[in-house]
Formats: structure tokens, C-alpha cells, sequence
């Protein structure tokens, strides 16, 4: 029986899944964590188990070391010859890759070179890739792209209203992130409607640290709410999302030192969004927390954050002209009850009601009313299952 490793590589950590393919069975997972910090963590669940160790891990290819070691120690597996693919998400492939790949150094490099897309993922995945080429070199490696999905976006959505040049010379546009789980679960949205996905209108909210909104007509990405990078779109954890161009040169001018791009890059990519306004923290639930203990900085930050979401819900409505169902998925929309009702009470003129007795934690479905026109659904990603579907589809 073959099996196949879906990885996602962060800049510090690896999370991955291994699956009996082509039977979609899940054999073990896990994340390492800490890569490159002292006190690395090293998890790994299987058989209603988990195991965790707790050792230096210097960089991507000793992850990947341990993970594979850690495979055969825990008899995951008998000898790597079971391994026949391993399958990368990556961020950004730009207008250089529409489709997931068969991945050899020519696309490793190219992948590299598009790493000003995505300063904060790219270069972790070549890390990965290239930690699996030189520990399992004779396996297929598949890059799946989170941009691919949104390559069907018509260029009245995906162009920017300046200059051609810019265009043509640089390829500044919309590209979009987190297509392989809008993809996933628009599809599972059309079976919950009991229609084919062809005649849908859904509006899927990829909520978590990093979040995204994507506008999916007869289950094709039209619009999407990240831009050129993973910047753009709405408030996240540590990023802005959308802002006013001229906050960059007003800043400059006050801080010459933010004239340096890595600097500018730092303070909207890692010091905004939810962490800038609460001042403490980028994650949901402490600022649910620290809001429901009165902390005045905690509610502008979810409210902010609340507003950006409704926007874009209410703007891709339109884009739509109507809408079936609108979806929540990721860290914050599959676990926040808060959170989801917050953003649907106010779009009720929309034909949007949830139910309160279904909209609670674990909740997977629908939890809207039972005359509501509109469905809103909680629907669990599973961006690892796309992934390991198309190294089937590639593998030799």
C-alpha cells in the first residue's frame, strides 16, 4: 500500500499528514515546531496516540529528518520505499504556476524567485522541498499552490487601477492565498445545498491567523480578497490587510527608517492587524477574553476585525448578485461561535439568520435557522486531503 505526505512548511515550523493513498486513509500526523529556535517540539498522533519530543532542530532539512526517523521508530511505517509522494502546499506561484506540479529544481528554483509574493512562506516551502529531495530523493514531490484556484478570477477582479506597465513588466496583480481550502470546501458547501456545485453562489471565509474571503460562482474563484501577497484583504493576527497607499509615504516621512522595505514589510506583516490594536495579542480567544474582561484596546480589535469580514461578505454579495450559502472555515471561523455570530447578526437583510442553539463550539454544518434564505455553514478544511489528492493524480 503507497502512502503519501502532505506537508504545509512554515518559516519555523512543518505541520504534515500521512495518508494511505489511494484509499485517503489517515495513517499518523503531526507538526514540528521551533525549527531553527532552541527547544524544538517534534509531535507526532497516531492510533489514538501521541508521542512528542522535545530536541534541537536547526533547520527544514532536520525536521524533516526526525519526522522520517520518527516514522520508522514508531512503526508508522516498516522502510521509506512505502513513501511514493510527497505533496507541498505552497502560497504564491504567481502567473508561472495555474496548476499543482511535479516539482524538480527548475520549479524549486522558480518557486524561490516568487518569494516577493510571499516573504513569509515561500522560502520556507523551497526548505522543505529541498529537504526532501536530499532525504527521499527518488520520490515524487507535488507543489500544490493556494493561488491556483483563483487563476479563473476575470481581470476586472484581479487587476490593480494603475499603470499597465506595472502589469506587464512585474505581473503586479491579484493572485489571491488559501485557494486549495476555498476550493475544498465550496465543494462540500454544494453537497450540503443538495445542488450541483455549477449552480452555487458561495461566499467561503478561510478565518484563521491568516484569513481570506473568496467569492466562488459555479465553483470557480471570481474574487478573493488577498492581493498581489498575503498582505491584502481583510484584518488578520499580525497583518493589516487592506489600507490606504499614502499611510506608506505619510510614515516614511515621520520614521525614515521605515523607508528601509524589510522594515515597512515587518510592521504591517508581523505588528498589525489583530496583535497592533489589542497591543497583547494575535490570537481569537484571547481577545475574547481579555474584551470579556473589559479591555477596551481587546474590543476595538475584534469589532475592527468583525467589520472588515462583513464588508467583504457584503461586497462579494454583490459581485455575486446573490449569494446560496456563505461558509466558515479555518481556525477562528470552525471555532469561534463569538466571532460568527457577530458577523451575521448584522446581515440579516441579506436573508442570513443563525440558529443559536447549533451555532456553538465543534458545531460542523449548518447552523443557520430553518427559514433563513441564505445558509451559513461551519465546514472543517482539510487542505492536506487536496493536497495528497493531486500527488495521486501526478505521481508516475
Amino acid at each position: 500500500m503507497s502512502k503519501t505526505i502532505s506537508i504545509n512548511a512554515g518559516s519555523s515550523s512543518l505541520k504534515w499528514q500521512l495518508y494511505n493513498m489511494p484509499e485517503e486513509e489517515v495513517v499518523a500526523k503531526g507538526l514540528i515546531e521551533r525549527i531553527g529556535i532552541d527547544n524544538g517540539i517534534s509531535t507526532v498522533k497516531f492510533q489514538g496516540k501521541s508521542e512528542q519530543e522535545v530536541t534541537d532542530i536547526p533547520n527544514h532539512t532536520v525536521a524533516v529528518k526526525i519526522l522520517l526517523e520518527d516514522l520508522l521508530r514508531l512503526h508508522i511505517i516498516d522502510n521509506y520505499s512505502e513513501i511514493t509522494g510527497v505533496g507541498h502546499r505552497v502560497v504564491a506561484g504567481g502567473e508561472i504556476f495555474k496548476e499543482s506540479t511535479v516539482i524538480g529544481e527548475k520549479e524549486i528554483q522558480l518557486i524561490e524567485e516568487l518569494s516577493a509574493l510571499a516573504p513569509l512562506h515561500n522560502p520556507a516551502h523551497v526548505a522543505a522541498m529541498r529537504a526532501f529531495q536530499e532525504v527521499l530523493p527518488k520520490v515524487t514531490n507535488v507543489a500544490v499552490f493556494d493561488t491556483a484556484f483563483h487563476t479563473s478570477m476575470p481581470a476586472v477582479a484581479y487587476r490593480y487601477p494603475i499603470a499597465n506597465r506595472y502589469y506587464e513588466d512585474y505581473q503586479v496583480r491579484k493572485y489571491g492565498a488559501h485557494g486549495t481550502s476555498h476550493q475544498y470546501v465550496a465543494q462540500e458547501a454544494a453537497k450540503l445545498l443538495g445542488r450541483p456545485l455549477e449552480d452555487t453562489k458561495i461566499i467561503t471565509c478561510h478565518i484563521g491567523n491568516g484569513a481570506s474571503i473568496t467569492a466562488v460562482k459555479g465553483g470557480k474563484s471570481v474574487d478573493t480578497s488577498m492581493g498581489l501577497t498575503p498582505l491584502g484583504g481583510i484584518m488578520m493576527g499580525t497583518r493589516s490587510g487592506d489600507l490606504d497607499p499614502a499611510i506608506i509615504p505619510f510614515l516614511i516621512d515621520r520614521e525614515p527608517e521605515l523607508a528601509d522595505a524589510e522594515k515597512l514589510r515587518n510592521v504591517f506583516n508581523r505588528e498589525s492587524g489583530l496583535l497592533g490594536i489589542s497591543g497583547t495579542s494575535s490570537d481569537m480567544r484571547d481577545i475574547i477574553s481579555a474584551w470579556e474582561a473589559g479591555d477596551e484596546h481587546a474590543k476595538l480589535a475584534f469589532d475592527m476585525y468583525v467589520d472588515r469580514v462583513k464588508k467583504y461578505i457584503g461586497q462579494y454579495i454583490a459581485v455575486l448578485n446573490g449569494v446560496d450559502a456563505i461558509v466558515f472555515t479555518a481556525g477562528v471561523g470552525e471555532n469561534s461561535d463569538t466571532f460568527r455570530e457577530a458577523v451575521i447578526k448584522d446581515l440579516t437583510c441579506f436573508g442570513l439568520e443563525l440558529d443559536p442553539a447549533k451555532n456553538v463550539f465543534g458545531v460542523s454544518g449548518d447552523i443557520s435557522t430553518a427559514d433563513a434564505k441564505v445558509k451559513v455553514f461551519v465546514i472543517p478544511t482539510d487542505e492536506e486531503l487536496c493536497i495528497a489528492r493531486d500527488v495521486e493524480r501526478l505521481k508516475k
